[in-house]
């Protein structure tokens, strides 16, 4: 307290106002020594010595003196006194007394301080800075955290052509590690080394395993190499970093080859770095490389564990060698090593995935009889079989002898239950499981529980849950944490917004921090329900708690933008992966091209997709058929073509999914005789036509307005005994009604030809077959009214399948009657459809809007809109521009304008057919304003308007004199012209 003190009075001295001492020279008969380093006595004479000079007029001497004084004072309190001397005689110090004092400060740990003189002292007085001075501020500006300014004082000191201290450059690498800024750390370190400045290990250390925790590996590569030619030897940890950093971004072959040439240093790969290159290969399917590791590894006299043992065992599984994988079960057994939990795991997971249950049934049967206790993951993959098989008995059976073992379910298992069950049910589930885990994680007596007083009165299931979770509170913190959080994913899961965000406080009340995958759970019903914005703020909430959001929380959001047809916020999402070192997987690219191709932007999912690639990411077999699938779509058959062929050059596998992508593809455009050659590719590869595989060229055909051969298709199918399934049969209903429209009051239909390229088709999936054709289908579907009663039959029939008719079909069926103008009939089958216990959704109060639209009843959709708001249903992006449409063809533009603002808050932006409408009303009633804003919105959105409508703006504002926005207009004129003259003249080119 007496040195703060006594710092705080000098630092006011020292900034307080002096003048500057005048004195008259006088002529100096011999020069007076500088003092040495002065003692407690000496002190005083060199204080006496300084008077006498001061009093016969010898300014600069008096000054060496003081300079000599500070200089060499031992400490910091000696030097200060030294200062208070020097300002009661009226004396300014120079740059090198307050140079060593700053530096004397720095040292001694007052950074403040010593920056404040810097500041007040230095800088104020316009003195100029030597190189010491700035060398002690740059450790000072580090000190304090201030990193440009550190930076800004580094710069000077190279800037005066002279070099940095060792101390300053270790201080300023050391602050940028602390701050993250790692690649700007790296830019400095560069510079120093050039300068041929050897930092000290510390520095060297930080700033190798900072850059390799944040992917910079060639950058800490290249420290490290800087490191090892200066001499400095490098440790076992700074070793590790490097090779791990390398093995888990994916480099594992440089991983490799840098542990060979780090054994020059006396390092060697223990079993743990052994095991990581060996996961690594095994990841990347490079089996022959992670055995050639594993028998080095015992060659070297590294002995395997179970870990090494189980993660080869998993890469041969993964791969389909079960043999291979049971034959290294069989070695490690072998070794004295017993299989445990995690070996017997990875089989039955194994065994579950290729569809043989009762085999990973066994396993486990036999894992107990080892006493090798299964994990709840065991019971977890074998439930998620068993319903996959619709064996729900067997399901219960094991549920309950997961239970009788004592194991407490968690949240994973929770999941797969709740996916497995109907919806409405996810409250039921919860407390079956919450039940579980109160018995036999907190060993609560549920009768005894049950029956006390509080639950008497108790009418619901979630007073009886929240009951429950306060007695696990009490008992256990663990328990109770995933107990609430798996309330809270069940109430989300169910819709429940208003009741998850209580349950938030309520966990938050207990002292609990809820799972990850209840904010997840959390962040996704947000979505769902339009709040985009609230859904992002909770990432603050979970920051704040200590959660950081992982690549699932980060998809889910993805996902929801791209619903909502955000995708610029989706890019900005993967930039903020990437900024966070989050490692983007094939899942997250997977799902925004999905939805690009869904709204046919081929295109950007191409950009997306080769940015995928550039970032050295394996695709799989499932975004390649999100790819394909995304080129077909668009019409561009060859491209989809092209990738199938790449596919198969990287060694992926086609599946029915591919093949069934690419073939539709094919028949999309005509392309047929191409698509059969698929089709005989895909049966030499052993791959038989399955329902999804007729489905889609069920639908393709029904398209084509080919119903003859589509429906012979469905001949075929059931002669090769292959299930129409529901989606098969919903395919069938809506190609049948959606063809029931009226144009201008009149039903045409086409008269069918035999194509060649149908029966090539045709005959290859049954060759041996032919089937006659079918001359009463040409009659049935002869004119609207015998369309209609062939699709209330084929409805009929598809209600006497084991399918009950579900919400797909009904909107089908009433979609049919709204575009017959049959309004009456459709509200009809929405009464049967609700007594049938299906609530209408989104789409079906789209499907009835548009009917009411078409048929130029405007009031009654606006009508029909807030029923629909009334009743909880929220509107989507597609309910919202389909009433723009409506209110710009009834004229109602400014309800029209209305729409597009309530949409846009709710995160939804108008498509560009919504704008184009916007755009060509307001220029039909001369609204110059609203339309120029509509412009820059479009342009905001990335459309450019088509040119009949730019005209129409040109014109408008001319005719209002506003040359500024005519002008900007006609350039975006201008680009639409050019865009369009270079389409033309390629299309002249290729015909």
């Amino acid at each position: 307290m007496i040195k703060f003190r006594h710092f705080s009075q000098n630092l006011h001295f020292l900034f307080k106002s002096r003048r500057n001492l005048t004195s008259c020279p006088l002529p100096v008969e011999n020069p007076v020594p500088l003092v040495s380093a002065p003692s407690a006595n000496h002190k005083s004479l060199c204080f006496s010595l300084v008077e006498q000079l001061l009093g016969r007029g010898l300014f600069s001497p008096a000054q060496g003196v003081i300079q000599r004084i500070v200089s060499q004072c031992s400490s910091v309190a000696e030097a200060l006194s030294a200062v208070d001397f020097t300002m009661a005689q009226g004396m300014e110090l120079d740059s090198c007394s307050y140079s060593s004092l700053i530096h004397k400060l720095v040292g001694s740990g007052e950074a403040q301080l010593a920056e404040s003189l810097y500041v007040n002292c230095i800088l104020s007085k316009g003195i100029k800075p030597d190189s010491s001075l700035l060398n002690s501020m740059v450790v000072c500006y580090c000190e304090l955290g201030k990193l440009d300014e550190a930076k800004l004082c580094f710069e000077k000191v190279f800037g005066m052509k002279s070099l940095p201290v060792r101390g300053a450059c270790n201080a300023l690498v050391k602050q940028f590690c602390d701050q993250d800024r790692h690649l700007e750390g790296f830019d400095y370190f560069i510079k120093i080394s050039d300068a041929d400045i050897l930092l000290n290990f510390g520095c060297y250390n930080r700033l190798v395993n900072n850059l390799c925790y944040r992917g910079y590996l060639d950058e800490a590569l290249y420290v490290f190499d800087v490191m090892s030619d200066s001499g400095v030897p490098p440790t076992v940890h700074l070793c590790k970093s490097l090779v791990f950093g390398y093995s888990k971004r994916g480099r594992v072959e440089e991983a490799e080859l840098l542990s060979t040439e780090l054994e020059s240093y006396g390092f060697s790969l223990d079993q743990v770095l052994y095991t990581s290159l060996i996961y690594q290969y095994c990841k990347k399917k490079k089996m022959k490389m992670a055995m050639r590791l594993f028998l080095r590894m015992i060659k070297m006299g590294c002995e395997p564990d179970n870990y090494t043992y189980n993660t080869l065992i998993e890469g041969y599984v993964n791969l389909g060698l079960f043999d291979k994988g049971w034959a290294l079960h069989n070695m490690m057994a072998e070794s004295r090593l017993k299989p445990d939990t995690v070996t017997y795991q990875i089989m039955i997971s194994k065994y579950c995935k290729d569809h043989k249950v009762d085999c990973g049934l066994t396993l486990l049967n036999n894992m107990i009889q080892c006493d090798i206790k299964p994990t709840v993951h065991s019971y977890t993959v074998l439930i998620a079989a068993l319903f996959k098989e619709k064996r729900l008995g067997e399901v219960d059976q094991l549920f309950n002898m997961m239970l009788d073992t004592g194991l407490v379910p968690d949240h994973v298992l929770f999941f797969t239950l709740i996916k497995n069950h109907p919806k409405g049910y996810e409250l039921q589930v919860a407390l079956t499981v919450i039940q579980a885990i109160a018995k036999n994680g907190c060993f609560m007596d549920l009768l005894a529980f049950s029956s006390s007083a509080s639950l008497k009165h108790m009418g619901n299931i979630m007073l009886e849950i929240e009951h429950l979770l306060e007695g696990i509170a009490r008992i256990n913190l663990s328990f109770g944490e995933m107990a609430f959080s798996i309330y809270m994913i069940a109430l989300c899961r169910g819709g429940k917004l208003d009741a998850a965000l209580l349950c938030i406080d309520k966990i938050v009340s207990h002292g609990f921090l809820p799972l990850l995958s209840a904010y997840n759970s959390l962040i996704k019903c947000l979505y769902q329900e339009g709040l985009a914005e609230d859904a992002k703020s909770l990432l603050d909430v979970m920051k704040d708690q200590g959660l950081v959001p992982d690549s699932a929380t980060f998809l889910i959001m993805v996902n929801g933008h791209c619903k909502q047809g955000d995708f610029a916020s989706a890019f900005d999402l993967l930039d903020q992966m990437e900024e966070k070192g989050l490692k983007l997987d094939v899942a997250i690219y997977d799902s925004i091209i999905s939805h690009l191709g869904r709204e046919h932007k081929a295109t950007e999912a191409e950009k997306l997709f080769n940015r995928m690639l550039g970032a050295d990411i394996e695709p799989d077999e499932n975004i390649y058929v999100t790819m394909i699938n995304a080129y077909s779509k668009s019409g561009q058959a060859n491209k989809a073509h092209q990738l199938f062929e790449k596919m198969l050059e990287h060694g992926v596998r086609p599946s029915s999914h591919a093949y069934t992508a690419l073939i539709n593809g094919l028949i999309k455009k005509n392309m047929t005789e191409k698509g059969c050659l698929y089709i005989d590719r895909m049966l030499e590869d052993g791959i038989m036509p399955n329902a999804v595989f007729y489905t889609s060229l069920i639908n393709q055909f029904l398209r084509k307005r080919e119903f003859e051969f589509a429906f012979r298709l469905v001949d075929l199918m059931e002669k090769s005994q292959i299930e129409l399934d529901l989606i098969t049969h919903i395919t069938l209903a809506g190609g049948v009604w959606r063809n029931i429209r009226c144009i201008k009051g009149k039903w045409y239909i086409p008269a069918e030809r035999p194509k060649k390229a149908n029966e090539m088709l045709f005959h290859l999936l049954h060759q041996q077959i032919i089937w006659p054709r079918d001359k009463t289908l040409k009659v049935l579907i002869s004119s609207q009214e015998q369309m209609k009663v062939f699709a209330l039959k084929l409805t009929q029939k598809i209600k006497n399948t084991p399918f009950m008719p579900n919400l797909y079909l009904y909107n089908i069926m009433i979609s049919g009657f709204c575009w017959t103008q049959r309004m009456q009939d459709a509200y009809i089958h929405l009464d049967l459809m609700q007594r049938e216990g299906l609530h209408p959704n989104q789409v079906t109060f789209t499907i009835l809007i548009d009917g009411h639209i078409r048929f130029g009843e405007t009031d009654l959709a606006v009508r029909l809109f807030n029923e629909m708001n009334a009743s909880g249903c929220c509107p989507d992006r597609i309910l919202y521009n389909t009433l723009i449409r409506g209110f710009c063809k009834a004229g109602r533009f400014l309800d029209a304008l209305s729409v597009s603002h309530m949409m846009q808050k709710r995160g939804f932006s108008p498509s560009l057919a919504s704008y184009e409408n916007l755009l060509n009303i307001f220029c039909a009633n001369h609204l110059s304003d609203n339309a120029l804003k509509i412009f820059e919105d479009m342009l905001a959105h990335g459309y450019i308007p088509c040119r009949y409508n730019l005209g129409c703006l040109v014109w408008i504002l001319d005719a209002e004199n506003k040359v500024h926005e005519a002008q900007i207009v006609r350039d975006s004129l201008l680009v639409k012209e050019r865009a369009f003259n270079k389409v033309s003249h390629r299309f002249l080119i290729g015909s």
